[in-house]
């Protein structure tokens, strides 16, 4: 693994930067989700270490496996101890202690305030030849105490931050380390990981969209950062299809469902167009309007070339087929709502590509946005689409259908 990128924090400032992906809001079940989450990410490594007993997986290490599951699992304990006002510091300081009789220190040292992940790891790294617990019995006595966050389920938030309980919280804290350790990972490499995650997944109030990939190369070789294209739906023969009109001419050849049950489906550039909006990627419009990167070969063949097309189309239709399945087309999706596995799916599909470099939750803005103008075009059968780069907005305006 690794750790050159790892930041060295005290635990209450990763509980502090880690807090505004709280998503549950003022939600009197927050609490109850929160338990169930760590639950659930405690299952997940249970989960990992059975199906890395019975087969090896092609793209993902155990390693990373774990070091996802186990940053999650710190998330959970971090929001749910701020959110009933117990500091992740006085938590790190009881599982220190837990750790220190552990692993057999006879001269317990009280560490007080400012608690750092590196001081769980060192302490750990000191004694870690010397331990005595597998991998197995750590994950069993991981489920074991995650199952004392149920016992007080109906708490309110003062028991729940009595010492007795803070013990339990440290307990859970100090197993997380141990798991981690006992799979060559530091709380360092975890915390920084899953922050990183987060800041992915979850746009920072001050968090600025990246530079365009093609700033620097030729005017004309450059996506247009102001687009309008007409979307006009036509029946010939009892078939429909949508053209596509770029400054009163067609680009590209009509499009059809290509599909028996019809679905709207020949209306899907609105997606590419918002790719463009939010990432200021699309390989097919860069195709459309003739725009690829010509005066650089090796950009022109592989960022703007056939297989990056086709990976941008197969992502369109995977993600289109998703949201019709589920219904209504993320109509009622709200930003920082949308599958974080879908999302991840899609950042696996384009791994390699300039693209890859985008955060998730440009990836959401582009999908969100996109299907929002999808069902405008949807109901009024024809419309005007525009693109603002510098805005990273996508539009519709309606117009009169034509026949």
């Amino acid at each position: 693994m690794d750790c050159t990128s790892d930041v060295d924090m005290l635990l209450v400032e990763y509980q502090t930067q880690s807090a505004y992906s709280d998503q549950f809001g003022e939600n009197v079940e927050a609490l109850s989700q929160m338990r169930y989450g760590f639950f659930g990410e405690a299952g997940g490594l249970l989960s990992a270490v059975k199906k890395f007993h019975r087969e090896t997986p092609l793209s993902v290490s155990k390693q990373e496996i774990a070091l996802e599951e186990i940053g999650d699992a710190l998330w959970y304990l971090a929001a749910f101890t701020r959110r009933i006002g117990v500091g992740l510091d006085k938590v790190g300081e009881m599982a220190l202690l837990h750790l220190q009789k552990r692993l057999g220190i006879s001269k317990v040292e009280r560490f007080g305030k400012g608690i750092r992940f590196s001081q769980i790891d060192g302490l750990i790294a000191f004694q870690i030849d010397h331990m005595t617990d597998d991998f197995g019995k750590l994950l069993y006595e991981l489920a074991e105490s995650t199952s004392g966050l149920f016992e007080n389920f109906s708490a309110a938030s003062e028991e729940l931050s009595s010492d007795a309980n803070v013990e339990l919280y440290a307990k859970l804290l100090e197993l997380l380390a141990l798991v981690a350790a006992s799979n060559g990972l530091k709380m360092t490499s975890v915390s920084t990981a899953n922050l990183q995650k987060i800041e992915s997944r979850w746009r920072r109030d001050d968090a600025p969209y990246g530079p365009y990939f093609d700033e620097d190369d030729l005017e004309h070789e450059q996506l247009p950062r102001e687009l309008e294209i007409e979307f006009i739906e036509r029946t010939v023969n009892g078939r429909l299809f949508v053209v596509q009109r770029w400054r009163g001419v067609n680009i590209g050849d009509p499009l059809t469902d290509n599909r028996l049950e019809q679905d709207d489906y020949r209306f899907h550039d609105v997606f590419h167009l918002a790719y463009v909006a939010h990432l200021g990627w699309s390989p097919v419009i860069r195709g459309l309007l003739k725009l690829k990167r010509k005066s650089r070969s090796t950009v022109d063949e592989n960022e703007d070339g056939a297989r990056a097309m086709i990976i941008e189309e197969g992502i369109a239709t995977w993600i289109f087929n998703h949201a019709r399945d589920k219904g209504e087309f993320f109509k009622d999706v709200k930003e920082g709502k949308l599958e974080y596995a879908l999302l991840k799916q899609v950042q696996s599909m384009v791994a390699g590509y300039e693209v890859d470099n985008c955060p998730l939750w440009q990836w959401e803005r582009a999908i969100l946005d996109g299907f929002q103008v999808f069902r405008l075009l949807r109901k009024d059968r024809c419309g005007i689409v525009k693109v603002n780069m510098h805005d990273h907005t996508i539009t519709y305006v309606p117009q009169k259908a034509q026949s």
